[in-house]
């Protein structure tokens, strides 16, 4: 009889991580890839990457980005962007599928790529998307790391800590921190 080799099988955190990192790869930002996967009942029902709204032009064809041009830091102003967030746009395209998220996972995936860099950065949702998260019904986000990990973020408690604390102390913030090195490099 033969002997059966052990399986090298993701599992399914890992898994729906990484179909969340190959969604990225449609982002239109010229400083990071981030995508989002929504999961409910063991099912992929809604992706999201960063891009511009629907039949508008990106950074990548105007080739210059807009929050750059005006030095703001990276983790501010988002409305300052021509972009949607990847957590945004998963949760608009379910949305327009008519999808309901309510006790859904969402994975998200982010890459920096600003100056030719290509490494994972520890993903955390801003907090335009942690309200939208919380009041699509999302019950987890499970975000990578910056060393191949993941992290997992109950929705519930950051329910419990807005309740205790201002949001504003929240720790998980989103930086993907491209411009704050280069303007510490100047000085």
């Amino acid at each position: 009889m033969k002997k059966i080799k052990p399986s090298t099988r993701p599992e399914k955190d890992r898994y729906y991580l990484n179909i969340a990192k190959e969604v990225a790869e449609r982002t239109t930002c010229m400083s990071v890839k981030i995508g989002a996967i929504i999961v409910r009942d063991d099912q992929i029902i809604a992706t999201g990457y960063i891009g511009t709204p629907r039949k508008t032009s990106d950074c990548l064809e105007r080739g210059k980005c807009l929050r750059r041009e005006l030095k703001i830091l990276s983790g501010h102003r988002y409305e300052l962007c021509r972009s949607v967030h990847a957590e945004m746009n998963a949760i608009i395209n379910a949305a327009r599928a008519g999808v309901s998220l309510l006790g859904g996972d969402m994975y998200t995936h982010g890459t920096k790529i600003y100056q030719g860099q290509n490494k994972p950065f520890n993903m955390a949702p801003c907090f335009i998307c942690k309200k939208m998260i919380l009041n699509a019904g999302i019950k987890r986000v499970i975000g990578n790391t910056e060393d191949g990990k993941y992290k997992i973020f109950n929705v519930e408690d950051w329910i419990k800590d807005w309740h205790e604390r201002d949001m504003l102390d929240d720790l998980d913030l989103y930086d993907a921190q491209y411009y704050e090195k280069e303007k510490t490099k100047k000085k």
